[in-house]
């Protein structure tokens, strides 16, 4: 496997001691999108290219203990400010600010479909981006679609949006960074539309929970000028890097299985919060080998186990038990689901340790595994294994 960098930049409002996301992208942009128009070119799977030999030495990456050091630029435009030296020698992840290399032309823009409260601050962010900003606005088109915004007062809004469709039209190359209206299930959505690097990510708080989404949409305006003139603070956040491996029983090998093209290409997933490993719909208790660097640390019996990213600590892990980690400690939380055992606690390991789980020999049933509650697809017995690695 081929040794990789996955990071997720997270501004923070100076207003807030809450983070506000922000991912990252190293593409550049070759042409000019036309505004109204939609993407007619088939979006082509980036894959990565994998060695013969699988090895845990692979995963190993440069860790900083100040917290996620990506080698990635964050978006075509979008990258790190360096702190002074006669300020600081280390760049401390707690005073981290965005810049541009050019200024910033395109956003995209992702909103809660089907939620009639969003139409409003939608249209108004969309008016305020075109208008005042001059800049490029991209919406998915399921949301351009939708019957609520099928009226008239959305139809000349319309004409200058450019639309596209999720796993068919690849706009990575050319988003400068991305506005989230709703809760944090919005942001997870935008961060797996990005399956490389993630555009820097502002999200606004218009939702049910909100652990990353601190921005109040009051106060949009000044919010996102802020952005795109630079110096915003910002926070990294790490990814999962996963890989489903199937037997492949007609042929008697051992295959990968995309999880984002059905099955059809060989890709690693990249996830914002967790990996979750249960039971599924069975009445039986799941039973997991879980290995650390090649080597077993113990079988997990009880609902599943979930492998969660300090950002992840506070979604369904810290709901199964586990504490809460700041986004800037380079870890991997281990979390069982309702365990069998009274040992068995969640466990915290190093960022870049290679994690494997497979379905032990004695299981009486099959197990299921999600990434960031999506892509469900089941594990079979003793033929599958959830390869996962930090990407920090």
């Amino acid at each position: 496997m081929e040794d990789s960098v996955e990071s997720k930049l997270t501004l923070k409002s100076d207003a807030s001691s809450e983070p506000f996301s922000y991912c990252c992208s190293a593409c550049d942009c070759s042409e000019e999108p036309l505004r109204g128009k939609v993407f007619r070119n088939r979006t082509k799977a980036r894959s990565m290219s994998m060695p013969s030999a699988p090895s845990s030495a692979k995963f190993r990456r440069t860790q900083s203990l100040h917290g996620p050091s990506p080698v990635t630029t964050f978006g075509p435009k979008a990258c790190m400010l360096k702190n002074p030296k006669a300020v600081m020698h280390i760049q401390d992840p707690a005073s981290q600010r965005l810049t541009w290399n050019k200024p910033p032309k395109s956003v995209l823009i992702i909103k809660k479909i089907r939620d009639a409260s969003l139409l409003q601050p939608f249209k108004e962010l969309c008016i305020f981006l075109t208008q005042q900003k001059n800049m490029i606005v991209y919406v998915e088109r399921k949301i351009i679609e939708d019957p609520a915004i099928a009226i008239e007062s959305f139809v000349s809004l319309k004409k200058k949006i450019c639309t596209f469709r999720e796993d068919y039209d690849d706009i990575s190359n050319c988003v400068d960074f991305i506005i989230c209206l709703g809760g944090d299930g919005t942001l997870l959505y935008a961060s797996s539309l990005f399956q490389e690097s993630v555009p820097p990510v502002m999200a606004f708080h218009l939702g049910s929970l909100g652990f990353l989404t601190p921005f109040k949409f009051d106060t949009y305006q000044s919010q996102v000028t802020q952005v795109i003139e630079g110096n915003a603070a910002v926070i990294l956040r790490s990814r999962l890097e996963v890989k489903v491996m199937k037997k492949n029983r007609e042929k008697e090998s051992v295959e990968e299985i995309s999880l984002v093209t059905n099955g059809d290409k060989t890709m690693h997933y990249q996830v914002l919060n967790e990996v979750v490993v249960d039971r599924g719909p069975s009445s039986y208790l799941s039973n997991v080998d879980l290995f650390l660097d090649g080597h077993l640390i113990t079988t997990v019996q009880g609902d599943g186990v979930i492998v969660s990213t300090p950002t992840g600590s506070t979604a369904y892990a810290v709901a199964a038990g586990a504490s809460m980690i700041h986004p800037n400690v380079p870890a991997i939380m281990i979390t069982p689901i309702c365990p069998h055992s009274l040992s068995f606690r969640p466990i915290v390991v190093p960022a870049g340790v290679e994690l494997k789980i497979t379905l032990s020999h004695d299981a009486r049933n099959m197990a299921w595994v999600s990434l960031d509650g999506r892509k469900r697809q089941e594990i079979a017995y003793g033929d599958s294994a959830v390869e996962v690695i930090s990407g920090c």
